[in-house]
């Protein structure tokens, strides 16, 4: 089972970006499906985006389609979310997670996600 750091969180400013990383330990990395999700104070972990083992196929939550772009790197065993024009409903701490197997139709659903990393904060100013 992989283990998972996110990394590149921080206070920015609205219209600004931001590169978030999740590494993965493990040599199975290329097997697992990845998705991103948020958590904003109050409110329900939320699906921000997720892509194929190969990244192949990528979904992205409609709130931040045109704006975020997921990839990975699997000779690097990491995932990457791109996140420009960012808004202060953006923040949020931001997780990556990782599943093994299984459709790619259920990767919006946190709970179809065997391994979570310990998330890291987004914050966006106005």
């Amino acid at each position: 089972q992989v283990q998972l750091v996110e990394s590149g969180g921080g206070l920015v400013q609205a219209g600004d970006s931001l590169r978030l990383s999740c590494a993965a330990s493990g040599h199975t990395f290329n097997t697992y499906t990845m998705g991103w999700f948020r958590q904003a104070p109050g409110k329900e972990r939320e699906f921000v985006s997720a892509i194929t083992w190969n990244g192949g196929s990528m979904y992205y939550a409609d709130s931040v389609k045109g704006r975020f772009t997921i990839s990975r790197d699997n000779a690097k065993n990491t995932v990457y979310l791109q996140m420009n024009s960012l808004k202060p409903e953006d923040t949020a701490v931001y997780y990556c997670a990782a599943r093994l197997g299984g459709s790619f139709a259920v990767a919006r659903m946190a709970s179809r996600y065997d391994t979570w990393g310990q998330g890291t904060q987004v914050t966006v100013s106005s």
